[in-house]
């Protein structure tokens, strides 16, 4: 087997795409007679600070030989990618193997932020073949795609199709109603193709790039039967990805006292706080641990998301996972292990069922019109607009590798979005 590794033929503004670049690389090779066993589209570390908005790099499977892998790789990413760009650094990396030496940066590529000149020195001890362009950083993604079919246990599926080169930059034509009948239809083995709350096609980017639709799910068969029947503008190619989308292999476990920035967790708490809603409609909410507290948000695009944060209160449990950056976590979804049932409250007369007033510090409370007294406060019902179990943001607001409730898999209780 030979392995083809892409990375960072993209740029935030003026649009191309690495799974583009990736479906052509694949295309040569298949007419030139060498068959391609899989096209892998892999998302990494999503906190990596170069990224484009999905951080993904893509690795192509083939019987071709390596130099002649190479060779297509290197035309076509010479070619496609935005190297006008300054923040676009091409990268392409050839095994001769199955990329199992690569498996452990792949792990590493998801989960950390790691060096070009580790890539390199791993690349060159291994011999796999590369070039960079405009510095090269690339070549950190396409290696990690190398190794990640040996890495990553999970994995989905999505079918892209692309427009006409000529459309690339103009308006996407579509049918707003067939892709949400599709949708429908596909659901739930298809999964954040609309997100049904906002009335949007998620399915449809609205960067510059080729990409006209991609549409996400468990099975290549289910992706291709939702994607078919969409009505749109002509469809210039298209192409089923193996992916670790809807996988939430970005996360790990840890206690309070290891975050750090740069990585993305999954962690438990106390809520220690009130939720708080700043300007700009950001939820934030403090959670603590043994000691350790740590800000967690849910930021506006979050939508309907925030409703869940809002109704949390002090003392209630819960698991908590997203992305952590400059000491908030950023969250993706949420697990409700145990509610606060009952609140505190000052009592009120059993005479006149007025409130009482305090007697004074440490004197408990007293009705002044009826002169009867209580010790202290009273527990009092609450009532929650929650229940335990999980809770997820909207798919116009979920990661690409975050992995959707409707997947099933989960320890409690789901509430999905659809």
């Amino acid at each position: 087997m030979t392995i083809v590794g892409l990375d960072d033929t993209d740029s935030r503004e003026r649009g191309m795409c690495t799974t583009y670049a990736a479906h052509e690389v694949a295309e040569r090779l298949e007419s030139a007679g060498f068959p391609v066993e899989r096209v892998l589209l892999v998302r990494l570390n999503p906190a990596a600070p170069h990224k484009t908005r999905g951080n993904a790099a893509l690795a192509i499977h083939t019987d071709a030989n390596p130099d002649r892998a190479f060779d297509a790789a290197r035309d076509v990413v010479s070619a496609a990618a935005e190297v006008d760009d300054p923040n676009t650094q091409p990268g392409v990396v050839v095994a001769p193997d199955d990329g199992a030496p690569a498996s452990e940066f792949a792990w590493n590529a998801v989960h950390d932020l790691l060096d070009l000149e580790d890539a390199l020195a791993l690349a060159d001890d291994l011999d796999y073949r590369h070039e960079g362009w405009r510095g090269g950083r690339g070549r950190i993604g396409a290696l990690a795609a190398i190794g990640s079919w040996r890495a990553f246990p999970d994995w989905t599926y999505e079918r892209i199709s692309y427009r006409r080169p000529d459309r690339w930059g103009t308006p996407r034509e579509f049918s707003h109603e067939s892709v949400f009948t599709a949708a429908d239809a596909g659901y739930p083995a298809v999964w954040d193709t609309v997100d049904r709350g906002e009335g949007e096609a998620v399915c449809v980017p609205h960067t510059p790039g080729p990409v006209l639709h991609g549409i996400r799910g468990d099975s290549p068969e289910a992706v291709r039967e939702v994607s078919e029947p969409i009505e749109s503008e002509p469809v210039h190619a298209a192409r089923t990805f193996v992916t670790n989308q809807g996988t939430d292999v970005h996360l790990r476990d840890a206690p309070l006292s290891e975050i750090e920035d740069g990585g993305a967790y999954r962690v438990a708490g106390t809520v220690a706080s009130d939720p708080e809603t700043r300007r700009g409609g950001h939820v934030f909410v403090t959670l603590e641990d043994g000691g350790e507290t740590l800000s967690c948000a849910a930021f506006e695009p979050t939508k309907r998301f925030r409703d869940r944060v809002r109704a949390l209160r002090p003392g209630d449990r819960v698991l908590a996972c997203g992305e952590v950056s400059d000491g908030t976590l950023k969250l993706e979804k949420l697990r409700v292990d145990a509610l606060v049932s009952v609140e505190r409250v000052t009592p009120t007369c059993p005479d006149c069922g007025n409130r009482m007033k305090s007697a004074g510090r440490d004197q408990g409370y007293r009705c002044r019109d009826c002169d009867t007294t209580a010790p202290g406060k009273v527990e009092r019902p609450l009532r929650r607009d929650l229940a335990p179990g999980w809770y997820e943001v909207p798919p116009c607001a979920r990661r690409h590798v975050a992995k959707p409730l409707v997947r099933g898999g989960f320890d409690a209780p789901t509430h999905p979005e659809g």
